[in-house]
Formats: structure tokens, C-alpha cells, sequence
């Protein structure tokens, strides 16, 4: 046996992350071994990495769940301690695993370094820096800071640390989070210096809808920090901010999220982070009120730059411009060498699309997405630090006209997320799809979940965050990333009464108007149950449930109160609700709520929020809540039938998503069903085989028709290549998923300037349906959580193979199909170490199949156990 994977709070060796409470996890596999299942585990923490000083053991022999394990530790002040575990398989053998390790961050302990600011205007971009000297035995050193807006620091001329865009984005009114660096390594003995970087991010820079607002959370920029070293003897020296520290206008003369950055290199400042620097010259800082307790260590995962890329070709358009094209839509910048003589302006400019092959950025309305950088004369590396771009072609203007390709280098940028997931068949077409569902998840996962990275929006839209969040978490090791996103979320919805913000965090201030500003909307505040339930249904650790148990119960709540303040129908008909956002069946060509009656998607989803709060109280224990959700659930769906059904089951809205939301969200007697699908069937060949869903329907139509015996259906759409279809775009060139089905028209002309994304993720939630039901791969809604599964691929003959692969929480998930060229059908399953899976084949089709080389009766269902690599 091997173990492997061993995270706490879902992250491989966290340094200075918020760890209140630990959540201890492993993958083990069989490896060479008989046995196939952990019969008992021990787990022990240590202060030291050869457990000399364990401070906590298990015991021998437990009943412990490899998916979340928490151990009752009480947690020291900037502590790094080590932890391993201990497996027993069921022939006997055992196997213990190499050491993982947590680093606390600073905890309640108090701060000695002051809030300080720079004394320059406050819209002069500072640069902030200290020269201090240590003794000669220092064995380890941390830096703990935090910095408003965005920030980056040099130790001795060093950066320190590989992520960007810290601290992040989230809502700083209510919480501030604070980075932990270990910079042992970059310090010398004697005299050192340190210097910080700033510039506006989401704090203060331009952010939000309409041309954005500016000073969104503050007007100054602000430092904190400490720099605690430890020496051979244990004593600390700490180095914190005060008003000793000195600052100077930066080279950066502009940054934004939306517009890019300026950097004038003539004005840098050589050396300037090293200690021999001279700074007699430079400003003093002062000190900033900043409440301190709003401080907390992180929660974000670092944003780093994940893959770098080459430009594909230089493009020298009709209108005599060049331009690069780097082959995918990415987010990210483009770094390169400068080679430009002294007061040259280079100017990089950043769009999705060529229009009659000429460079195109319209439909990123206000956003200028654009750096500008004037060279001192002297061969460097350049990149941007304060902002991002999305983007497939760069402008690029003042460059040599021989200019080398290969100084440019594309820097893709996401948060530190794992790629788990993988799927392929015999569909070219397909393989982009899931490809471009891909992309879209990498380039709207930047520490919040964004609808977009190119326009000036990119906000976490809580809608599009729950309709993605299945599909990303097979795609990719996603737990504590949304635990940040739900962190954020409950922090809005505890000042609201409940009730969600329509993104998260809420970027615009207090007193505009408008439903952009709202809250409240059934889809899009449902991802207050809906995230945690996949969450759990995911990775098996009942920890993430009961982090966020209160936000799924704070929501359901909130409608129940709306509903009793209207009348206690047990039925959602007060506010605003997007409905079918985007939806095609609307009478208006324009509008944007599609046909389907708003009220009855929110009262269907009021319905669906109760049952998950219900499940999610039974795992947690909480048998009390669990049936009064559960009661309520009842009530909801009983008035639902009433208001919206005929006795003999037939709905009285006929769209196709009134159909798809009874069906998935369980709306209705098993009696109705076998009408419902058929009824939805017949719309789908009256509509000629094509969806008219939008944000509501269209992530669960091919998971319900496939629920309800027709899969040829779901393949028919995920099959179509014109308008509106999922492979149009793919045909049409898309490496991402469209905000709209026809974003791009036939001849290539973009559809529409006002919102039109090319990297818009949500039509992306094809990609779970392609793992879910066409390759099989099913987490079971139980207590069992990833320790069981249901593998039921569903074949279909227009694609003669499929196959999905997935480093679960539980270990290697494998399961495909192929049709061969005699017309026999095989499968090949793999399922990790300590996991059950029931098969369910296709018994209409085949007459056997063969399972790892044990030839199966297909009409058994069968319980499969771990069948190894």
C-alpha cells in the first residue's frame, strides 16, 4: 500500500492559512498490495519531523475516514507542526505514511507592526522600504503582511514568495486577510532590507458596473507587517512597519484591473529593495487608523501563474497592425524582453477576437486592458503586477518591426487548483468542448469564482458559480477554493438578513440602484446550499458541511420568511429573479428572462434548497432540523403541484426548462413522471432537436434527459453544431465557452458589444453530464460520500469511444467505453483503494462485457471493489 495526498483543510502543506479547526485527509492505493480496503488508521501531530514530541495520537487501530479527519488539537502562534498516518488493509498489512506538514500563522497573537501609509498624494502608486539588520544565528524567518490595495515584496532585492495579486479580492469592509512568507532564505547575515510595491486592485482602483466606481473600500494605499525571526536559541527579533519605514513614488504610474498598467522605466529605481540603497532622500511614511481585528490569516489560495505559453504566430492585419496570437483565450499577461531604446513606448492592448482579421476589443467596453511601458534603454524581463488580462490576440505597437517571437511568453494565471479531471473520445469537436469548459474554469478562477476576465466586470456572480461548481470539482481540486468563495458569501449574507447578494463580494457602494445592486434571487442565492451540497458530494469531508451548515440554513430561512411575510403559500412570489437568464423561448428577441414563469423557478428552487439543508443536517446529526427542512421541502413541492401541475401531471408552463426543474429538482409524484419526460421529449423535437434554455435550464438538460432513459436525446444536443448548440462555437474556432450560444455569428461578425463574453463559463456545466452520464462516473447523495460511487456509463453509437479519468478525493477513478470495429462493446473500470462501486450497464445493447478481465453477466448489478491500476 502507498499513501499519498496528504492535505489539511485541503491543502497540501498550508503555511500561515486560517486553520481553526484541522480537517486531516490522505489518498491511500492498493500499490502492489491485496488488500483493497482500510480496515483502521492512526493518526499522529508532532512538533517535530522525526515524532519525538507528538502532542496528539489517535490511538491505534480507529475507525478513521481518510476524506476529513479532524484531530482535537489546540494550536499554537506560528507553529509548524508535522502529522502522518498510520493504514491497516484488510489482509493484514499495513503502511505508514512519510510526514505532511501545517504552519500556523499569527492567530489572536497581537500585532506589533503599525498600519502605515505613504505621505505622497493618494493616487501616486508607492513604493515603501526598510533597511534593518538581524544577528548572525537567525535559523528561520517569517514575514506575515498585508497590503491595501495589491501588493508584492522584495527582500534584498528578491521577490519573495511566487503568487501575485495579494491579498486578493473579497470584501474588505468586513474582513482583510494577511499573507505568510517563509524568507529564511532570501536574508543575509547583518544588515537587510525590505521592500513593498503597491497598487489599486479591486481596493481602491476602478471596479464595478456602468464604467465601475473608484475607492471602492478605501482612498489610501496601506501597508502592515512583520518580519518575526527566530534564532538558535529560540528568541525572536521582529522587524515591524512603523513610521521609521520611508516611501517614493514606484515606476508603476497607473494600475487597474479593468485599464492595465503604466510602468515607466525611467523612473525606476536601481537596487532600490537592496540594503546598500540610499533612501536619505525618500518620504517618510505615517501612521493609518485600519481596524486590526478585521485582520485574519488567509483563506485564498495563492494566485500564481499555473502555465506559460508561446505566441502560435505574429499577425500583421489589413489595418497594419501586429498582432500576436497565442492560439487560446487565456487570462493571464504577456511577458517579454525588452530590447526598445531609451523614451520608447511599448504598448500591449488585449482582446478575445479579430473582426475582418483586424484587432477587436469592443465588447470589453469600458475596459482599456492595455500596458504601456516605456523603456529605459536597457534589455530586461517585463511583466505587469497589479492587473490581468483576458484575452487570445495582443496588439502589440513600438515593437521593433523585426521583432523575435519568442521574446514574448504568455502567463496564464489562476488560483493554485489542481487539474484532476480529464475526458476524451472519438469526437474531435467533443475534446474541445470539455477543452474550452477547461480553459473557462482556469480563466475565471482568480481567488473568486468570475463570471468574465476581459470586460469591465469580472465579478463573482453567485448564479454562475453554482452552476459551474459540479463541473469544476471534477475538473479540479476545488474545496478550498470555493471555502473562501462561501466565506465570503456568508459574510454578505450575514448583514442582509439571510438573504444572498447577487455577486460575491458585493463591489458596488451602499445607495445605488438598480437590480444589479440587489439580492435575493432564487438560482443565483441558491448557491448558498448548492455549493456546499456539491462540496460534500465531492470530496466526502463532512467538515466543508458543517463550515457552511448555517450559510445553507440562513438562506433557506430567508425565503421562508419571504413566504410567510406573502401569505405562507409555501410558494416564492415576492422580489426580483433572473429566471431563465439568457433563455431563448422569451417573446421578446431582446429580453433577457427567457418564457419560463420566474416564481415557479424560485419556488422550485425554494423546494431544492430545503431538501439539501435537510440532507446536509442528517449527515451533521442535526435530526431536528433535518426534519423540519425536510417538512418544508414537502410543503413546498405539494404547493408547487397544486399552483403549477393538472391532476393528470401535465405542467402549466410549457418551456423547456418548467420541465427540466420538475424532473431534476424531484418536483413531482413518480406518477408524473413518466409524462413529464415524454412531454419534454416531444417540446425538444417540436423546438427540432435544439435547446431554448438558458442559465436555469441548460446545465440540467442533458443530466435529466439522460436521469430518464433518454440519453439519445442528450447526445442529439451535445451533438449539434449550429445555432444554439454547444459545439456552434467549437465549429466557429471558440477555445472557451460563450457567454451567449451565438456570441459569434456564422460569418464571424460578434453578435452584440454590450455583453458579450468569449470566456464565459456557465455553458460550460456541459462537462459534468460528460462525466456524470456519458462515461459514468456518480458520487452517491449518502453519508458514504466519494467512498461510494455508481459507475454507469451510457454509450452512444455516433461516438465509438468515451473515457473519463479522475484523482478523486478517494484515489484514481477510471471509467470508459468503445465500441469496436466487430460492433462488440467493452468497458474498462478502475476504482481506488477503499471505495464500493455499483455497475449499472446497458443491458438493451450488449450481451456481456468484460471488467478487468472478469467476464460479467451484464443484466447483474454488481458491487465492484477496488479494482487497482
Amino acid at each position: 500500500m502507498r499513501i499519498y495526498k496528504l492535505k489539511t483543510n485541503h491543502i497540501e502543506n498550508p503555511l500561515g492559512f486560517e486553520l481553526n479547526r484541522l480537517s486531516l485527509s490522505w489518498v491511500t492505493e492498493a500499490a502492489g498490495s491485496t488488500s483493497t480496503f482500510q480496515t483502521e488508521a492512526q493518526v499522529q501531530v508532532a512538533l517535530d519531523e522525526d515524532f519525538h514530541h507528538i502532542i496528539f495520537d489517535s490511538g491505534k487501530k480507529q475507525e478513521i475516514d481518510s476524506l476529513g479527519y479532524t484531530p482535537e488539537v489546540e494550536l499554537q502562534p506560528r507553529t509548524r507542526y508535522y502529522w502522518r498516518v498510520t493504514v491497516w488493509g484488510n489482509e493484514g498489512d499495513k503502511v505508514t505514511s512519510d510526514s505532511a506538514w501545517f504552519e500556523t500563522a499569527k492567530m489572536n497573537e497581537p500585532w506589533r507592526g503599525q498600519w502605515i501609509t505613504p505621505d505622497l498624494d493618494k493616487d501616486i502608486h508607492p513604493l515603501i522600504r526598510k533597511t534593518f539588520s538581524l544577528p548572525d544565528n537567525v535559523v528561520s524567518a517569517r514575514l506575515y503582511m498585508c497590503g491595501l490595495g495589491l501588493y508584492e515584496v522584495e527582500i534584498n532585492g528578491k521577490k519573495a514568495g511566487n503568487e501575485y495579486l495579494t491579498p486578493g479580492f473579497n470584501a474588505y469592509e468586513f474582513w482583510m486577510q494577511y499573507q505568510s512568507y517563509d524568507i529564511t532564505n532570501l536574508l543575509m547575515d547583518g544588515t537587510n532590507s525590505i521592500g513593498i510595491t503597491l497598487g489599486n486592485g479591486w481596493y481602491k482602483g476602478r471596479f464595478g458596473f456602468d464604467g465601475g466606481h473608484y475607492e471602492l473600500y478605501g482612498d489610501r494605499f496601506a501597508i502592515i507587517g512583520e518580519i518575526i525571526a527566530t534564532l538558535k536559541d529560540g528568541t525572536t527579533v521582529v522587524i515591524g512597519t512603523n513610521q521609521e519605514w520611508k516611501c517614493a513614488p514606484s515606476p508603476i504610474i497607473f494600475s487597474g484591473i479593468y485599464d492595465g498598467e503604466i510602468y515607466d522605466a525611467n523612473k525606476g529605481l536601481k537596487d532600490w529593495s537592496s540594503p546598500g540603497f540610499d533612501d536619505r532622500n525618500w518620504e517618510q511614511v505615517r501612521p493609518m487608523k485600519v481596524e486590526t481585528e478585521r485582520l485574519q490569516a488567509r483563506i485564498s489560495l495563492p494566485m500564481q501563474i499555473k502555465e506559460e505559453r508561446k505566441p502560435l504566430k505574429v499577425i500583421h492585419t489589413p489595418a497594419g497592425e501586429t498582432v500576436l496570437d497565442m492560439g487560446q483565450n487565456m487570462t493571464g499577461w504577456m511577458r517579454f524582453i525588452n530590447r526598445a531604446p531609451k523614451g520608447q513606448k511599448l504598448i500591449l492592448q488585449y482582446g478575445e477576437i479579430l473582426q475582418d482579421g483586424n484587432f477587436y476589443r469592443d465588447n470589453l467596453r469600458t475596459a482599456k486592458a492595455e500596458y504601456i511601458f516605456i523603456s529605459d534603454g536597457k534589455e530586461k524581463i517585463i511583466q505587469p503586477r497589479f492587473t490581468f488580462y483576458g484575452f487570445r490576440y495582443v496588439k502589440i505597437t513600438g515593437f521593433d518591426k523585426d521583432l523575435n517571437i519568442n521574446d514574448f511568453t504568455g502567463c496564464v494565471l489562476y488560483s493554485d487548483i489542481e487539474e484532476i479531471g480529464t475526458i476524451e473520445t472519438s469526437n474531435p469537436s467533443v475534446n474541445q468542448l470539455f477543452k474550452n469548459a477547461l480553459w473557462g474554469q482556469k480563466g475565471n478562477f482568480l481567488d473568486v469564482p468570475t463570471d468574465c476576465p476581459q470586460r469591465d466586470e469580472r465579478m463573482g456572480w453567485t448564479g454562475d458559480a453554482q452552476i459551474f461548481a459540479s463541473t469544476a470539482c471534477y475538473n479540479m481540486y476545488s474545496p478550498a477554493f470555493y471555502n473562501k468563495f462561501m466565506v465570503d458569501l456568508h459574510e454578505e449574507q450575514k448583514r442582509i438578513g439571510g438573504s444572498v447578494p447577487f455577486m460575491v463580494p458585493t463591489i458596488k457602494p451602499e445607495g445605488d440602484n438598480g437590480f444589479i445592486t440587489g439580492n435575493g434571487s432564487s438560482a443565483w442565492g441558491d448557491a448558498a446550499t448548492i455549493i456546499p451540497w456539491i462540496l460534500y458530494l465531492h470530496y466526502g469531508d463532512k467538515e466543508l458541511l458543517r463550515k457552511q451548515f448555517d450559510t445553507m440554513k440562513d438562506w433557506v430561512d430567508y425565503i421562508k420568511k419571504m413566504d410567510d411575510e406573502s401569505g405562507a403559500m409555501r410558494l416564492w412570489r415576492t422580489g426580483f429573479h433572473f429566471g431563465d437568464w439568457l433563455a431563448l423561448d422569451g417573446d421578446d428577441p431582446s429580453g433577457l428572462t427567457g418564457a419560463t414563469d420566474p416564481y415557479y423557478i424560485a419556488s422550485a428552487y425554494y423546494c431544492y434548497s430545503a431538501q439539501l439543508t435537510a440532507k446536509a443536517a442528517k449527515i451533521l446529526g442535526k435530526m431536528d432540523l433535518a426534519e423540519e427542512y425536510s417538512l418544508l421541502a414537502n410543503e413546498v413541492r405539494k404547493a408547487i403541484v397544486r399552483e403549477y401541475f393538472t391532476p393528470d401531471g401535465r405542467c402549466a408552463i410549457d418551456t423547456q426548462t418548467a420541465l427540466i426543474v420538475a424532473l431534476y429538482f424531484d418536483l413531482v409524484p413518480e406518477h408524473y413522471r413518466a409524462r413529464l419526460v415524454e412531454d419534454l421529449k416531444v417540446k425538444l423535437r417540436n423546438n427540432k432537436m435544439h435547446l431554448q434554455t438558458g442559465f436555469v435550464g441548460t446545465p440540467y438538460f442533458c443530466n435529466t434527459l439522460s436521469a430518464n432513459g433518454a440519453s439519445d436525446y442528450a447526445y442529439t444536443l451535445l451533438l449539434n453544431d449550429d445555432y444554439p448548440s454547444w459545439l456552434y462555437g467549437v465549429k466557429l474556432g471558440a477555445t472557451t465557452v460563450w457567454e451567449r450560444w451565438n456570441s459569434v455569428l456564422p460569418d464571424g461578425s460578434i453578435s452584440d458589444t454590450g455583453m458579450n463574453s468569449l470566456n464565459h463559463y456557465a455553458y460550460g456545466s456541459i462537462a459534468e453530464w460528460m462525466y456524470r452520464y456519458m462515461c459514468g462516473i456518480n458520487p452517491i447523495e449518502d453519508s458514504a460520500g466519494f467512498r461510494k460511487i455508481i459507475l454507469r456509463p451510457q454509450p452512444y453509437g455516433k461516438l465509438k469511444y468515451a473515457k473519463a479519468s479522475l484523482n478523486s478525493a478517494s484515489g484514481y477513478i477510471e471509467s470508459s467505453w468503445e465500441i469496436k470495429e466487430d460492433g462488440t462493446l467493452s468497458f474498462k473500470f478502475i476504482i481506488p483503494f477503499n471505495t464500493s462501486a455499483d455497475l449499472l450497464l446497458p443491458n438493451t445493447l450488449i450481451n456481456k462485457v468484460t471488467v478487468n478481465g472478469i467476464s460479467l453477466d451484464i443484466d447483474l448489478r454488481l458491487s465492484l471493489h477496488g479494482f487497482l491500476r
